[in-house]
């Protein structure tokens, strides 16, 4: 259910928009969307999983306030991230 280090690296070397960079709003948002992904997925499976459900809520709800505060920040850099990660928004 959660990322392996080998896939978070993958993550921070995909989304990082400078070297060494762990902390951007595109790459906490990518590591958020791949926590989501596997929550979704394990919920999928285990229905009645409630605790898991309410922690998917609040990665959900971290996930949008970051992604308002890119939008706010570049809208440009926003634009490309949501097309990046295939979200809906």
């Amino acid at each position: 259910m959660s990322i392996t280090p080998e896939r978070t690296t993958e993550l921070v070397a995909e989304y990082a928009t400078a070297p060494n960079d762990t902390g951007s709003p595109e790459v906490q948002v990518a590591l958020l969307s791949e926590r989501i992904s596997n929550l979704t997925e394990h919920l999928k499976i285990h229905a009645k999983d409630f605790h898991s459900r309410r922690g998917l809520l609040v990665l959900v709800g971290q996930r949008r306030s970051l992604l308002d505060y890119l939008k706010r920040k570049s809208v440009t850099r926003y634009q490309t991230l949501i097309g990046r990660l295939n979200l809906r928004r």
